[in-house]
């Protein structure tokens, strides 16, 4: 007992260490895998070291190099003297040079990269493929250093020694540049890689564009157009100071402008009006110079010719198009900046010229309508008037001083221009008239300064820069102005209009912006009492809501099932078919009295509709059953709780758009036509259930046709004694006649039960005759057959209503080709074959809808809606009242109230 015991501990100490073993192994293993993970990728020398190939190629080229090495060195002849200098040194370079060939190609037989022979060539890590050129061309040059001497001229000693330090230096430098080449070939490598991490990181980077600081005179421009956008009509609320350029037609205005921005940016006319609507120029200072339109992103290069040419279309262009209505000049506002280097910072509005007379080619209102938009810009208080005067003309003729004196009388904001002054000391021979222009006395009109300037040389080809040169020499040597240089030049003009300029923003632009907070206020105070607990939306977010609700009601036809589409189907088709098939179909077919000619008159019939107009008309029924089942949802969304009545304009007009340009698919017509041919031939009803079905069709259609007969012999005949006696109706002597004829024709088809439907030439007689004998009244044969038709129509129909219900017990009779006058039912048979029919069609036509038309309609809708929403002006025809109107004034006053702000706020900041 004891020794198994023993035995039994013994083989378990083996079984542990056996399992510590195992489980240690295992371990260290896992270990040491872990470690080789965590070791960095080094897959990326496979792209530096030269592959087995290269190396191969490159021990082969070394053995021919070293061939030709050994060949070009014994063939060179040195001279005795340098021989007798140099020629122990130079056999050791030779075997110094061979041994390592050597090495070169032993080493690369067993070590493919970083080896001392391969680095020796210049094909270190760096230079990955040796087998690109000749080795002669990767040796280092220093290697014939030794074998070519610069000199061997002279025995002295000392020239020896310098050729020596030559060499040497010609060596180190050799290696100095092989070393920087190498550090250069490194730092390259890095670059490239960091540049390619950088790009393979860039598609998981969000780009953080900087906000570039805008310039002051930028930022006042936003003001002025977001007022711009505000109120187009420019009223007397926007006080914020511009420049306004004033003046008469063709007397330099626009060339004044051109002259102050430096470039030619305006179009130019032969004697006729360009100028035909405001053109704001906002100008600052830039390191480019260039043009840019407010709602466009390109840059026109002024220094540039072809740019200034496509910018002068460019502004006449959008000139033309701001003119609607026959009219000659817009109020329109066109915005426009202009950067450049040393331009003075401020606003310009460039105005249309005042005429005194209007030619043909203008509209009879041009004159008053530019008067009037130069008083509007004028009428703000705070608005400097550039007024320009032509000088080479008569001052008599002027006509923009009367409109300017009368806007500003004490002349504190206008300044006065006097323009081609030039021509004036040529041709005035009065030089004094010139002086008391200047000096205000000769004009009525007061102004706050006085300039004379020069803006042409007579010649359209000159630059701004040789005008501007001109202009200079011109005052320079002018004995009329040399007294008054500082009132000449439109470098001093542009100089003080600027420093006015500022000078009015900054004394204004406070006022201006208390002005339109108390403004907001008012306008929120509005709305708060006149539409409480809504939202301000603007008329562009109230349209994205309008669209979103009536999208969600597109997706709602999707909710409609099946069986409600071919129930509706079903009920507008047999409304668009019921008049044909008892006109055209049913009612010749059955007044033949025979059943094999009913039958068939039938398939003929049946056959012709289905090959003409049947086709065609289903899918009129299948489109007006889509347009109604959609109205039916928008109405539907009209009666919640949570309806808003402002977008219904919207609404209807977008459906109505939509459906107006949907057509139904062509190839639509041709399907049907085949489906409903072969519906239509099948004549064989072949259960009871739609035995009785058919029965039950044909009832309720004799009875709608019936009513409708009986109806029409009520308008016919007038009201009966009951309703004369209870409604107090009275007939008329056409009534009377009418009804007197329809008694006497019910008599008539009472005693003949088989009557034919048409009335015989002594039937009309004896009609009349009765009609005389009993009621002492005349008629005439066409009343009576007009009478005749609804008379016989209803006694053929309540007929043939009780031959249907005799047909409801009668599908035995008909399954057993019972004879036809036992089982005279060949109608519920036709009602059959069109019910079939219908309901065939009915399938199609949602199988269409369903699968195709609905998601056309839906896809029109949303193209309807997303042209409208880039439309502004369709915006404001469908979306009007004073809740939307409101929004938009509270929206464009905050926006103008926030960058005031920004403004003041910049302003304070350069001060």
């Amino acid at each position: 007992m004891l020794l198994a015991r023993i035995v039994r501990g013994a083989l378990k100490i083996r079984y542990l260490l056996l399992g510590g073993t195992l489980a240690g192994g295992y371990s260290i293993q896992k270990s040491y895998e872990d470690f080789k993970k965590g070791l960095p990728d080094v897959g990326w020398l496979n792209n530096i070291l030269p592959s087995n190939e290269s190396v191969d190629a490159f021990r082969g080229k070394m053995i021919t190099f070293k061939d030709k090495f050994r060949d070009s060195f014994s063939a060179i002849e040195f001279d005795p003297k340098t021989k007798e200098l140099y020629g122990d040194k130079m056999t050791d370079f030779r075997e110094w040079f061979q041994q390592r060939l050597d090495d070169a190609i032993k080493a690369s037989e067993g070590a493919p990269s970083g080896d001392p022979g391969l680095r020796f060539l210049g094909l270190g890590p760096f230079q990955t493929d040796p087998g690109d050129g000749d080795p002669m061309e990767a040796a280092p040059a220093a290697a014939f250093a030794f074998t070519r001497p610069t000199t061997t001229s002279g025995d002295d000693t000392k020239q020896n020694v310098t050729m020596q330090q030559k060499l040497d230096s010609l060596q180190q430098e050799l290696a100095d540049v092989q070393l920087k080449y190498q550090r250069e070939l490194e730092k390259v490598e890095r670059d490239n890689k960091e540049l390619r991490k950088r790009l393979l990181l860039r598609g998981n980077e969000t780009v953080v564009q900087r906000k570039i600081k805008k310039s002051l005179i930028d930022m006042y421009s936003e003001v002025l157009d977001e007022l711009n956008d505000y109120d187009s009509s420019y009223s007397t609320q926007d006080h914020l100071p511009r420049v306004v350029v004033v003046g008469d037609q063709s007397s330099g205005k626009t060339s004044v402008l051109e002259m102050i921005a430096r470039a030619r940016i305006f179009p130019r006319g032969a004697g006729e009006m360009m100028t035909r609507a405001p053109v704001k120029v906002t100008l600052s200072e830039g390191p480019y110079h260039i043009a840019q339109f407010k709602d466009s992103s390109r840059e026109f290069d002024l220094s540039n010719e072809t740019d200034l040419r496509d910018l002068r279309k460019e502004v006449e262009l959008r000139m033309l198009n701001s003119v609607r209505g026959g009219k000659t000049v817009s109020q329109e506002v066109i915005s426009m900046t202009v950067r450049g280097p040393g331009l003075p910072r401020m606003v310009l509005v460039d105005l249309p010229g005042v005429i005194s007379t209007e030619t043909v080619e203008m509209a009879v209102d041009t004159r008053q309508a530019i008067s009037a938009m130069s008083e509007n810009h004028m009428a703000n208080p705070n608005a400097i008037i550039l007024c320009i005067q032509d000088g080479s003309i008569d001052a008599e003729r002027s006509n923009v001083t009367e409109l300017v004196s009368k806007m500003d009388p004490t002349g504190k904001r206008t300044i006065f221009v006097l323009t081609k002054v030039d021509l004036a000391e040529q041709n005035l021979a009065n030089p004094d008239r010139i002086r008391k222009i200047l000096s205000g006395k000769l004009f009525p009109m007061k102004a706050l300064g006085y300039f004379a300037v020069v803006t042409g040389r007579g010649s359209s080809d000159d630059s701004i820069d040789e005008i501007r040169n001109y202009e200079e020499q011109f005052f320079q040597k002018s004995s009329l102005f040399r007294d008054e240089l500082c009132q000449c030049t439109t470098r001093n003009l542009s100089m003080a209009v600027s420093e006015c300029f500022w000078k009015m923003v900054r004394e204004t632009v406070e006022q201006q912006a208390d002005a339109f907070k108390a403004t907001r206020f008012n306008l929120e105070a509005e709305w708060k009492n006149n539409f409480p607990g809504l939202r301000e939306l603007d008329r562009d977010e109230l349209f994205e809501k309008a669209r979103g609700e009536i999208l969600d009601e597109v997706v709602n036809l999707s909710m409609v099932s099946p069986k409600q589409w071919e129930e509706a189907l079903n009920k507008r088709l047999w409304e668009k078919m019921v008049s044909y098939v008892f006109e055209k179909i049913y009612l010749p077919a059955a007044q033949s009295g025979n059943a094999g000619t009913f039958n068939t008159t039938v398939d003929i019939k049946l056959k012709q509709w289905a090959d003409d107009s049947l086709p065609r008309r289903c899918v009129e029924v299948g489109w007006e059953t889509l347009e109604e089942e959609f109205k039916r949802f928008m109405s539907r969304s009209e009666r919640r709780r949570d309806h808003d009545s402002l977008f219904d304009p919207v609404k209807r007009a977008a459906v109505e758009q939509a459906l107006h340009d949907h057509d139904w698919e062509q190839r639509a017509v041709e399907l049907l036509r085949v489906i409903q041919l072969n519906a239509l031939e099948d004549r064989a009803v072949h259960d009871k259930r739609h035995w009785d079905a058919a029965v039950q069709f044909l009832e309720e259609s004799i009875k709608d046709r019936l009513q409708t007969t009986e109806q029409m012999l009520r308008e016919m005949t007038g009201p009966g004694v009951w309703e004369r006696w209870l409604h107090w109706r009275s007939a008329t002597s056409e009534h009377v006649r009418r009804a007197a004829v329809r008694t006497e024709l019910d008599k008539a088809l009472h005693a003949d039960y088989e009557h034919p439907p048409q009335l015989g030439y002594d039937e009309i007689m004896a009609i009349r005759n009765n009609v005389k004998t009993s009621s002492g009244l005349e008629v005439d044969n066409e009343l009576i057959r007009d009478t005749w038709r609804p008379v016989y129509r209803r006694f053929f129909l309540r007929k043939a209503l009780a031959r249907a219900y005799d047909c409801r017990k009668a599908f035995w009779l008909y399954h057993q080709d019972v004879a036809e006058q036992e089982c005279d039912c060949n109608d519920v048979v036709l009602f059959w074959r069109i019910q079939q029919m219908m309901r065939t069609t009915a399938n199609t036509l949602r199988q269409q809808i369903i699968n195709r038309e609905a998601r056309r309609l839906e896809k029109r809708i949303k193209e309807v809606l997303e042209d409208w929403s880039l439309d502004a002006e369709k915006k404001r025809t469908l979306l009007t009242g004073r809740r939307v109107s409101l929004a938009e004034e509270l929206k464009r006053v905050r926006q103008v109230q926030e960058r005031l702000e920004e403004f003041i706020n910049a302003l304070q900041d350069e001060k």
